[in-house]
């Protein structure tokens, strides 16, 4: 390796930082199933001071359209729960009912049952997996509702009505190579283990990547792939089995990063035609060895 090589990439290992930001794209879940990528311009949101603005999840209340989104700072080493609406950052807040600033939050799954818009955020930290409703008339205001599963560092839990039944997708943190699956009759019945758990599979299984979504009466699920890099592309796979006692899928497509982002995209979530995603890319900074410095201690302390 020359000297102008072995100096580039010191630099690169040593200034060079990941910032994620959020895009949306009119494009429906049936296109991007059919075209295998994402084939229309995104609109990238204009990036604010944060590092991470990741984990995009959207609904619609009160006929307006909301972003939750997961907001880090390296300098806090602990993700937040935010919110905004019009897609805008400028009018960003914290969202109320969270232990926001007290342990990592991430990965607001958002999800409507019977007109009730519900969240299940990421709380690892906290080994519960919990249901949050949404105040209707205060869209920053998160209610507890109740613990669905605990003991374990849990991450980006997913829930989908399927088949008259609620299936919990999780994985544990610091494994992509299992997955496990609860299920309830109701809301607000117990979660049951899958006689599978824990589930072997690839590691771009694991992890999920955003909400399930339907396409010609064929389930789909994201998921994430970290065999470039964490982040780096999304794996869209067909369920093709789900009971108490099966689940079988196949992988369909890969979603891979745009150029604008190229070093990452690991969330992608559907409102209508329009799809929302976040994307990583490498930004210069002096102050990146300080801020890699924080992020690795405050993951050692999590693990």
């Amino acid at each position: 390796m020359s000297f102008f090589n072995l100096l580039s990439r010191t630099v690169r290992k040593l200034f060079v930082i990941d910032k994620w930001n959020i895009g949306y794209v009119y494009q429906s879940a049936e296109n991007l199933i059919k075209s295998g990528e994402i084939s229309e311009k995104v609109h990238w949101l204009k990036e604010h001071s944060a590092d991470y603005a990741t984990d995009p999840f959207v609904a619609v209340i009160n006929n307006k359209l909301c972003l939750y989104y997961e907001e880090l700072d390296f300098w806090s080493a602990k993700g937040r729960i935010m919110v905004t609406e019009e897609l805008n950052f400028e009018k960003k807040r914290t969202v109320k009912g969270l232990p926001n600033g007290k342990i990592h939050l991430s990965y607001p799954y958002i999800f409507n049952h019977s007109g009730v818009i519900y969240c299940i955020p990421e709380t690892a930290a906290a080994k519960e997996v919990a249901l949050y409703r949404i105040d209707s008339d205060s869209i920053d205001h998160f209610i507890k509702i109740r613990v669905l599963i605990k003991g374990e560092a849990f991450v980006d839990s997913s829930l989908l009505f399927y088949k008259n039944k609620y299936w919990l997708f999780t994985s544990k943190a610091g494994t992509n190579n299992e997955l496990f699956i609860f299920y309830a009759e109701t809301l607000d019945a117990p979660f049951h283990a899958h006689s599978m758990n824990p589930i072997s599979v690839p590691d771009y299984i694991g992890r999920s990547a955003g909400n399930f979504f339907m396409v010609k009466q064929k389930l789909y699920r994201p998921s994430q792939n970290p065999q470039k890099n964490y982040g780096g592309s999304v794996i869209i796979s067909e369920i093709i089995s789900l009971d108490e006692s099966i689940f079988s899928f196949i992988p369909v497509t890969e979603i891979n990063p745009l150029h604008s982002y190229p070093r990452g995209l690991h969330t992608l979530n559907f409102t209508g035609d329009m799809m929302i995603i976040d994307g990583k890319r490498p930004v210069f900074s002096l102050l990146s060895p300080l801020k890699k410095l924080v992020k690795k201690t405050a993951n050692l302390k999590i693990s």
